[in-house]
């Protein structure tokens, strides 16, 4: 009767832990949910994050972007982006004429295929993709988001 007790007593302590891991959220995605919920300032404006559309890509079925700096607000100088990729959606091999990018994983992870080599997309890293080379991203069964920095700017 004993080991039944210890044997119960580890199961529901091990449920009760599991129940408190899934409902206590991954630092991840509170730091996107604040990036989401943020404001960007600038001398002239306020916006918020929350009311900028989400744009489907023309090209890549998945993928989505919320454009909040633009040329407009930079002089074509740089623009930042949140990319939101659908679970095991594909940014397929395309390239950016003239046009560094910077990714920050935010949230998520995936594969990252740049200039012959793969890298593991996952949250915190960082990738400098210089101008003109072809790049491939591939979101895992979570999907991902990842800010997207381009110089000069994208839009």
């Amino acid at each position: 009767m004993k080991k039944v007790f210890i044997c119960l007593s580890a199961i529901l302590v091990s449920f009760a832990f599991t129940m408190q891991q899934a409902q206590t959220p991954r630092t991840e995605d509170v730091f996107l949910s604040k990036v989401l919920a943020g404001t960007i300032f600038s001398i002239n404006q306020a916006k918020a994050v929350d009311d900028l559309p989400w744009n489907p890509h023309a090209s890549f079925k998945g993928v989505s972007l919320k454009h909040l700096i633009t040329g407009k607000d930079t002089d074509d100088k740089l623009s930042y982006h949140i990319v939101k990729i659908e679970p095991e959606a594909v940014l397929d091999t395309h390239q950016h004429d003239g046009k560094m990018e910077i990714h920050q994983v935010l949230s998520g992870n995936g594969q990252m295929y740049l200039d012959g080599k793969t890298i593991a997309y996952s949250e915190g890293i960082m990738c400098i993709i210089p101008a003109n080379t072809p790049h491939k991203v591939v979101a895992g069964k979570d999907g991902m988001y990842i800010l997207a920095i381009f110089t000069p700017s994208l839009l």
